[in-house]
């Protein structure tokens, strides 16, 4: 590792131990007092600001601002819960979450896989795998590994131990997608994080404006067949969230690949959208998930 890699894992690591000595509420309110405080000064903020021009024009000002805000203290407290999911419980009061549509969850585990789970950088995201597996569904979780390896593998034990050391993590990359490929043709399950920009993906509309998505999803799907279920999480408060799961989305059977892939693409689309305007603040509005040339074009914004 760099020098710089090994500061980042240091001051990883004395954050996480901070973090763990506290209550889980207490944890959360203190990560996200200080995102919420330093986060929307970062220049990063400015490509959510640039999005929730793009996508929710109707969000002005002071609305916006509030927004930007409300995104790093919600950022700050899923970081500030991370060291104790293991201790969350379906209690419905904090520590813990309140689950709708758990019983698609159970139904689908009794059914058993293959099945694709997809959710997005909404609420606690970290909080479904663990919350899966209390309801008897242990599934491989496609994910975007930290650039520190130090720091990955720190996450990564929380992720595992949260959910009972039985979650695969499938790194994306030609490597997690063959392992994905592999999971689902033996019966397993596997979650997807849906929202982030792929640049060598396909064009699918997102807030009414082209996006380059990760198709690998709806191809996977239409490939088993299989069930592709939405399942999110809104947050209540520190530590406490409440996870919803819906029922599957209709697979499209056109028999044209191409055209199928598109439209259960836009579908799975459709849903984050909608999850996110019902929330925004809720959403990491900070993915570039429209053309390079759409932030440089709004450098003042």
């Amino acid at each position: 590792m760099t020098p710089q890699q090994r500061l980042e894992a240091a001051l990883a690591r004395a954050g996480l131990a901070l973090l763990k000595a506290l209550p889980p509420a207490a944890a959360a309110r203190l990560a996200g007092g200080v995102a919420s405080a330093i986060g929307p000064l970062l220049p990063v903020s400015r490509i959510a600001r640039i999005n929730l021009r793009l996508a929710l024009p109707e969000h002005k000002g002071l609305m916006r601002r509030r927004i930007i805000r409300r995104m790093w203290w919600n950022l700050g407290c899923t970081a500030g819960e991370l060291p104790h999911l293991s201790a969350f419980r379906p209690t419905g009061a904090a520590p813990g979450y309140e689950v709708e549509g758990m019983d698609i969850v159970r139904a689908q585990a009794a059914r058993g896989g293959p099945a694709i789970f997809f959710s997005g950088h909404i609420g606690n995201w970290e909080l479904f795998a663990p919350a899966a597996a209390a309801h008897g569904v242990r599934m491989a979780f496609l994910y975007r590994a930290i650039e520190n390896p130090a720091v990955d593998a720190m996450v990564e034990r929380l992720r595992r131990r949260a959910a009972g050391g039985e979650l695969t993590l499938l790194p994306k990359g030609a490597e997690g997608a063959r392992g994905a490929l592999a999971h689902l043709a033996s019966g397993g399950f596997l979650a997807i994080l849906a929202d982030q920009k792929m640049n060598d993906g396909i064009a699918v509309p997102f807030f009414g404006r082209s996006a380059m998505t990760a198709p690998a999803l709806a191809a996977l799907a239409l490939r088993f067949r299989c069930p592709v279920i939405p399942a999110h999480t809104e947050r209540l408060g520190p530590a406490h969230l409440r996870v919803i799961v819906e029922p599957p989305l209709e697979l499209p059977s056109s028999g044209r690949r191409t055209a199928d892939i598109f439209a259960l693409t836009g579908a799975v689309n459709a849903c984050l959208e909608r999850w996110i305007r019902a929330r925004p603040e809720g959403w990491l509005w900070l993915h570039r998930r429209y053309g390079k040339e759409t932030y440089e074009a709004r450098r003042l914004f």
